[in-house]
């Protein structure tokens, strides 16, 4: 079967050990995670997973009904890169030597929109922030002139659409709840 890189974005509300849970359903299903980050989301309260995995179609569309059946998960989707824009933040440690004695690497830096974030007398640290082809690329020029530290984050995403998935969700959950006391008090 032909696989895909997908985004799959979990809601959450910020339960201790509710990562746990969602890494063992990708486990059980022998799908390793590429990455992930997990921060507040734009709606109070509420916490957002971005998980990126290569699967097919068949297994992720299983794997997101299974995370949705987590008590303390409000919603899952899943996306191709098409429908989401995303970023990783990659940092570089290399000898302060190396950064002064070497144009080249002025030059990589200012071909790859990267910038040192920390100088000092033993190294550098610089920070690029892109896609992993990108990430990447630059630590295989930098590795010449001999990377110690290299570090990327997993990827942050957001979708194409005008506001958060989401809240679209919650309002139509909102309604359903309204409508269902309405009911109840008509009865």
């Amino acid at each position: 079967m032909e696989t895909t890189l997908y985004t799959v974005t979990v809601y959450t509300e910020n339960m201790v050990g509710l990562l746990n849970q969602i890494a063992i359903i990708f486990t059980k299903r022998h799908i390793n995670i590429e990455s992930l980050t997990v921060s507040k989301s734009s709606l109070p309260g509420i916490h957002k997973f971005t998980i990126t995995v290569e699967a097919d179609k068949d297994q992720i569309v299983k794997v997101v009904r299974q995370i949705e059946k987590r008590i303390d998960v409000l919603k899952a989707y899943v996306y191709t890169d098409e429908d989401v824009i995303f970023q990783e933040v990659a940092l570089y440690k290399i000898p302060t030597d190396s950064l002064l004695d070497n144009p080249e690497i002025e030059m990589l830096m200012r071909n790859s929109n990267a910038r040192i974030i920390e100088v000092n007398r033993t190294y550098a640290v610089i920070e690029l922030s892109g896609n992993t082809d990108d990430t990447q690329r630059l630590f295989d020029e930098l590795n010449k002139y001999k990377v110690s530290q290299f570090v990327r984050s997993g990827r942050v995403a957001i979708t194409r659409s005008t506001q958060e998935r989401l809240s679209d969700y919650l309002i139509e959950i909102e309604k359903k709840r309204t409508d269902k006391l309405k009911n109840a008090q008509n009865s």
